[in-house]
Order: C-alpha cells, then structure tokens, then sequence
C-alpha cells in the first residue's frame, strides 16, 4: 500500500441517540449518513480505489458501500479497525462512558469485559501493519472515531488522550504509506508504557 485513506462512518442511528454500540453489526445509517457517505463518494470521485476496507460494522460497511457506488472496487472486512468494545456500558449513554473513560487510566480494564486504550492501540498497530502489506496502492478504510483519532494523531507523533478531540462523520483523510507506518510503531510504542498525554 501507498496511501491510506482513512474515514470515520457517517452518522449512524446509534449516533441519533447517543448511545454506545460496539457489538457488530450494529446500526445502520441514518438519512444524514447516507447523505454524508455519498458526499464522500464524490470527494473521492475522481481519486482511484484499489481496495476498499471496512470494519464489521453495518455503519462503516454502509458507509463504504454509498462512498464507492458505480465503482467494481474489491471489499475487505477488517475487525481490527472496529470499535472499541465498550463492555458494561454497551448499548448505555455515550455520557456514562466518557466519564468512566475520562477519569480511567489507558490501561485500566473496563467493567464488563470491555477494551482498555491500550488493547485497541495494539490491534490498531497490527491492523495498520497488516494494510501496509497489501498489494494495493491505494486503500479506502472506513472505521470509528476513537480509532480513527488515534492513528490520525500517532501519524504525527500526539499520544492518546482520555478526552480524544471529535472526528468528522465521513471525512477523508489521506496518509501515505510513512506516516501510516509512523503511526503503527508510535501505537506500538505508546503501548508499552501507556500515558494519556492529556492526563
């Protein structure tokens, strides 16, 4: 691969209620997402996909399906660009989530058999690694805001922070092939010995 282009979904139902949904496939679009998708679809109209990738999610799927319409583009799913599992707070208030998260350390386990930060930069760094391999030249990804924020933010040497700052529904971001490298090897590296830089 040589260049990433990196997308959280568009607005999704779970979204409209501010709810967290990380159990796939979860929901589906809204009427503003399929509207943001197709915006994105001819943001990158006159971009070449080789690949276009997406996470379990039926709102990263979707998201994915509208952006690429008309096009015979081959689709891969990859779990490891998912959601972060929210545990015991699956399918609660976004709000109750944050402010376990907010006041909890990377590594702290989340109640419920959910993710730590931790966890999901480590299979973050092994999702980045494994797209790098690929043949394609240019990928399509299409996956969630955490994960998102935190390759876009290790791409350019930031941290993970517990207050990850928002991520547009359905925006492209393009990273070549060094900076999605860089950001595998910061989340690798972060890992290891984990601070939020906003802690």
């Amino acid at each position: 691969m040589k260049e990433l282009v990196l997308a959280r979904h568009a607005h999704a139902r779970s979204n409209e209620l501010d709810v967290v949904s990380s159990l796939p496939p979860g929901e589906g679009l809204s009427e503003t997402g399929a509207a943001q998708a197709r915006r994105l679809g001819a943001e990158l109209a006159g971009t070449t996909i080789d690949l276009g990738v997406a996470t379990a999610f039926e709102r990263a799927s979707g998201t994915l399906a509208l952006a690429l319409e008309g096009r015979a583009t081959p689709l891969l799913t990859v779990p490891a660009l998912g959601e972060i599992g929210f545990g015991a707070f699956e399918g609660g208030p976004l709000e109750a989530y944050r402010a376990w998260a907010w006041s909890t350390p990377p590594d702290g386990p989340c109640p419920g058999g959910g993710e730590t930060r931790v966890d999901v930069a480590v299979r973050l760094a092994g999702a980045l690694e494994g797209l790098l391999e690929r043949p394609e030249e240019r990928i399509l990804a299409v996956s969630h805001a955490l994960p998102v924020r935190y390759v876009l933010d290790a791409a350019v040497g930031v941290t993970p922070t517990a207050r990850i700052r928002p991520v547009e529904h359905a925006v492209p971001h393009h990273l070549d092939a060094a900076a999605v490298s860089r950001a595998a090897q910061a989340l690798r590296s972060w890992a290891l010995a984990p601070r939020f830089a906003d802690g």
